[in-house]
């Protein structure tokens, strides 16, 4: 079946795409994988609609696309666990498919997803793709924002390029949940030190340059705490303006792909009490940022 590639607003004619010819349950032809490569180098943001798909499935569909990584980022490990370590667990609910308390620690934990990020930027060697399917949904509200970070680049000022292109940022989870003023023990501490990452990438299969923020960050090399801090601030309210932004209405079944090199996201809220159950698989990249082209 013929892969066709849409923009989701023709207004923003190069930032999300709609797809049709794809079905996430079966196997996918060369000439398939490499239109999803090519949209997500173009739109950043693919969604598919109505993907019924299973676990088994969507890592199925996802390895089409690269090496999955493990949820290692995710708080609840080991027999805690609902899911396979191959899914990222973004939903609201325990062991037992229940609702968590208000006050549980790991949905705290996930508020984190409620800031602008890059997946797994924590890591040393950061996400390529993420690939979220929504299994349950909320009644209302719970949509995911994406910010165009290659537009947040290239319409900032020439001497703010010039002065954040040669930054290195610290990414950790660590950073992230303590502005929610979440609290860590000192395994987990130890377990999320802080990585390196350029504060500008530069994308593989397109060669643009991009501003790679997350909420993640939480120091600059060079810069005192405050002063780095403060100059993100600025960048991720100029990344996340209007015209630079796409919210996605969650509709039952849909999977929705998107490049973290080139994009930021960030979940919605929605009514406390409803189920959100959202499973991401996650492609790694392939080495370490500073062993890229970053600035070349």
């Amino acid at each position: 079946m013929k892969v066709t590639i849409k923009p989701a607003n023709p207004d923003k004619p190069h930032f999300v795409g709609h797809v049709e010819g794809v079905d996430a349950r079966k196997p996918l032809a060369p000439q398939q994988i490499a239109a999803l490569e090519s949209g997500l180098a173009r739109f950043g943001v693919l969604v598919l609609r109505d993907q019924q798909i299973t676990d088994a499935e969507q890592i199925a569909f996802s390895r089409s696309l690269g090496e999955l990584e493990h949820a290692t980022g995710d708080l609840v490990q080991g027999a805690d666990r609902r899911l396979p370590m191959e899914l990222n667990d973004i939903s609201n609910l325990d062991r037992d498919g229940k609702l968590r308390a208000l006050d549980d620690r790991a949905r705290l934990f996930g508020l984190g997803n409620r800031l602008w990020h890059s997946d797994s930027s924590f890591k040393a060697i950061p996400a390529r793709f993420s690939l979220l399917s929504a299994r349950v949904l909320p009644a209302q509200d719970g949509n995911t924002e994406f910010a165009d970070m290659r537009a947040a680049w290239d319409t900032l000022d020439r001497a703010t390029q010039a002065e954040i292109r040669p930054m290195i940022a610290l990414h950790s989870q660590l950073y992230s949940r303590a502005v929610l003023g979440f609290d860590f023990s000192d395994a987990e501490r130890q377990a999320w030190a802080p990585v390196r990452h350029p504060l500008v990438r530069r994308h593989g299969e397109t060669g643009r340059l991009t501003l790679y923020l997350s909420a993640h960050i939480g120091a600059i090399e060079g810069l005192p705490i405050p002063e780095a801090r403060a100059l993100l601030r600025d960048l991720t309210e100029h990344a996340t303006q209007r015209e630079r932004t796409h919210a996605h209405v969650w509709q039952p079944h849909d999977l929705v792909i998107w490049d973290n090199r080139i994009t930021m996201h960030r979940a919605r809220p929605f009514p406390p009490g409803q189920v959100r159950d959202m499973r991401r698989t996650t492609i790694t990249d392939e080495v370490p940022t500073l062993a890229q082209p970053h600035a070349a």
